[in-house]
């Protein structure tokens, strides 16, 4: 079980904000607060609310935009639902505030910081990959003094731990760096990257933001894993010193050792994963402690679609192991990378020889999406009215394990 640890209450987190957070930072300056969306459990409304409190006075002006990376945009009415702002507050408190979306994929609101280069790649990748690419970032930075970081560290997929840089690239950035790192981490595989701290992946991100010429700063945090929101810490400073102690945190809070592997995992979405392209999570924190040939069910009931950004193209591929595409890539290279990587990272391991592919574990949907889609996107289907979760609660002894709220714990096996 993860360690137990301190839990901060509402006043310990603002009288933390109020003693860490130093005005001198920010003092006189525009500056843009960059902040998760939807997908990530975070106490948003306490955070902004408390950040407001001590910047605004302070600062020339205090915007905020939303890192979407590729996720869909937010209508302002829940944006504010996400700050905490009510629609009164709104137009009486906040009506200097700018609220923004990202635009990852409108050319005209991104700036061309620079190029990560074919040698920096080879080096940075370990040879994996040796490709320019071009370093993107929406444009809005360029108008700001300070960019300030507000976002939640849990291991992660593609970089290793999230949060810090990330909410740059690719939290707002353009599509190139974040195809190329995406893909990296999928070389490297999910089981192989998720949940250590210095990887490949986190390099690339580091050394693409040393190139914003905007001064970043970032409040990070570690969300406690029972769904509640309520923190066990927060760090600030750099992005990279308070990714530092955050990832350290999350290392001892977010990771759940189990014995042995299991042949059933139900992995139950919570709602704020509408869209398989984050219920992905599901089997990305799981896939270390499925057994061999065995079955990870997502179990999403409120699920309609595989992805409102990429459903089209990940319905042209399908979900795959790794080597299914590295074997066969000149059939696959055109496609963004980004989306390969999604598909190889839910599918999970796997082997593809002789045309034929083999992948490690089943992965089966239990959603609103109908069986004929995850047929032809080569998942499983189970009607979601058949699982009670609770037939699979309490059967770790027998080889199910039932995972309430996935996504964001990691669970691994005892080395």
């Amino acid at each position: 079980m993860p360690q137990e640890l301190p839990v901060l209450s509402d006043e310990q987190v603002r009288s933390w904000i109020a003693q860490n957070v130093r005005t001198e930072d920010f003092t006189g300056r525009r500056t843009l607060l960059i902040v998760p969306d939807h997908t990530r459990t975070a106490p948003l409304p306490l955070l902004f609310d408390a950040l407001f409190q001590q910047l605004r006075p302070v600062v020339a002006s205090l915007d905020v935009m939303f890192a979407l990376g590729t996720h869909p945009p937010l209508s302002e009415s829940r944006m504010c639902r996400l700050l905490g702002i009510s629609p009164e507050e709104r137009g009486r408190l906040f009506y200097q505030t700018e609220l923004l979306n990202h635009e990852w994929d409108n050319p005209g609101s991104l700036h061309t910081l620079g190029v990560l280069t074919r040698e920096e790649t080879l080096e940075i990748s370990g040879g994996l990959l040796e490709v320019d690419v071009p370093v993107r970032i929406n444009k809005r930075v360029l108008d700001y003094d300070s960019l300030l970081v507000l976002g939640p560290v849990f291991p992660h997929e593609v970089v290793g731990f999230s949060g810090g840089n990330k909410y740059f690239f690719p939290g707002i950035s353009g599509p190139e760096l974040l195809n190329f790192f995406h893909w990296l981490g999928a070389l490297i595989t999910n089981v192989g990257i998720i949940g250590v701290k210095d990887t490949p992946v986190r390099r690339v991100v580091d050394r693409a933001a040393r190139m914003i010429p905007t001064e970043r700063k970032a409040v990070t945090f570690v969300v406690t894993p029972d769904g509640s929101a309520r923190l066990h810490g927060l760090f600030y400073g750099s992005p990279e010193e308070a990714w530092n102690g955050a990832a350290d945190l999350s290392g001892r809070a977010h990771i759940e050792q189990k014995a042995r592997p299991f042949h059933t995992v139900l992995s139950c979405a919570p709602p704020m994963y509408d869209e398989l392209w984050v219920a992905g999570k599901c089997m990305y924190k799981l896939e270390p402690v499925v057994a061999d040939g065995g079955e990870l069910i997502i179990y999403a009931p409120h699920m309609e679609v595989i992805s409102v950004t990429h459903g089209r193209l990940i319905a042209e591929i399908g979900y795959h192991c790794r080597d299914y595409f590295t074997k066969q890539w000149d059939r696959f290279k055109d496609y963004p990378w980004g989306v390969l990587a999604h598909s190889t990272h839910v599918r999970g391991g796997g082997t593809f020889e002789g045309g034929v592919e083999n992948c490690r574990v089943r992965v089966t949907l239990a959603s609103a999406v109908p069986p004929e889609v995850c047929e032809k996107i080569n998942l499983g289907y189970r009607d979601p009215d058949s699982i009670d979760p609770e037939d699979y609660a309490d059967r770790e002894e027998e080889g199910i394990l039932l995972v309430r709220k996935a996504g964001e714990q990691l669970y691994r096996l005892i080395d």
